[in-house]
């Protein structure tokens, strides 16, 4: 299980915005060049958003899917649980916690494979590159809610 958290200088209802903007998606997930809204309202159960992968001149579109959402309110924490698409590769289930810390936030990112070739070959190394991705797209998150908030 791949778990990792930051804390953003921003108030949890400025990171909800962000993770509730479906055409932001592609501005703090690492790996995706561009992402669509494709099915539902987002961040509502069964919304999907279609995102593309590059690289180099290999291209691949895949979704990710709403199985979770709680909006929290107050001292409560709120709960975005994804299931991202990979192809070939298999899914993985993305649970997004955000969590008041005093006038900031703190962001928890668990990530783990559910079906496919990715669950198969799942180990060590692999949770290694999971949290190198994580700090990344945790890192990208905070900018995004940072200049929404309009601290950049």
């Amino acid at each position: 299980m791949a778990l990792r958290h930051r804390l953003i200088e921003v108030s949890p209802a400025t990171v909800w915005a962000v993770l509730a903007d479906g055409t932001k998606y592609a501005q703090w997930v690492v790996g995706t060049a561009s992402s669509r809204p494709v099915r539902g309202q987002w961040p509502a159960i069964g919304a999907a958003i279609e995102y593309e992968v590059r690289l180099g001149p290999f291209r691949a579109t895949n979704e990710t899917v709403v199985r979770r959402c709680k909006k929290g309110s107050g001292e409560e924490a709120s709960v975005l649980e994804l299931e991202a698409k990979a192809g070939p590769l298999g899914t993985a289930r993305i649970a997004i916690d955000v969590r008041p810390w005093g006038e900031h936030t703190l962001v928890r990112v668990d990530e783990h494979p559910l079906h496919g070739v990715a669950g198969a070959l799942h180990n060590a190394g692999v949770e290694v590159v999971i949290q190198l991705r994580h700090r990344a797209m945790l890192a990208r998150l905070a900018r995004v809610c940072e200049a929404e908030a309009g601290h950049a």
